[in-house]
């Protein structure tokens, strides 16, 4: 499954373009311009699988720097400070990983 199969590929290349300089990335931001804010929570869960890509049940910090080149492999890596708020912002139990079911995932990208 690719995330042109959940997303409109106007609206992530609109996405990707507002977070091109290293730093600019804000996860509010950037879940509503991709459209994900308005999805299920399938649709969700469609995209968490795309993100996973080890298929662990979690989103760790090195796929989550690897976050914006899951919308197009040209895309750049997120920065440390950039992946650190993002991990941050989804990890509340402090483990270091994201996951999809309570406030994580999907919680931070209704917010």
């Amino acid at each position: 499954m690719a995330m042109t199969d959940i997303l409109s590929a106007k609206d992530i290349e609109s996405a990707l373009s507002s977070c091109q300089a290293a730093d600019s990335f804000n996860y509010k931001s950037f879940f509503s311009t991709v459209g994900l804010s308005s999805k299920t929570p399938d649709q969700i869960k469609k995209v968490f699988g795309i993100l996973d890509q080890d298929k662990s049940g979690f989103i760790e910090e090195e796929e989550l720097q690897l976050f914006l080149k899951n919308f197009s492999s040209s895309a750049r890596v997120l920065t440390t400070a950039e992946t650190k708020a993002f991990l941050a912002a989804g990890d509340t139990d402090g483990d270091g990983k994201i996951g999809v079911e309570g406030r994580t995932l999907g919680n931070l990208i209704k917010l």
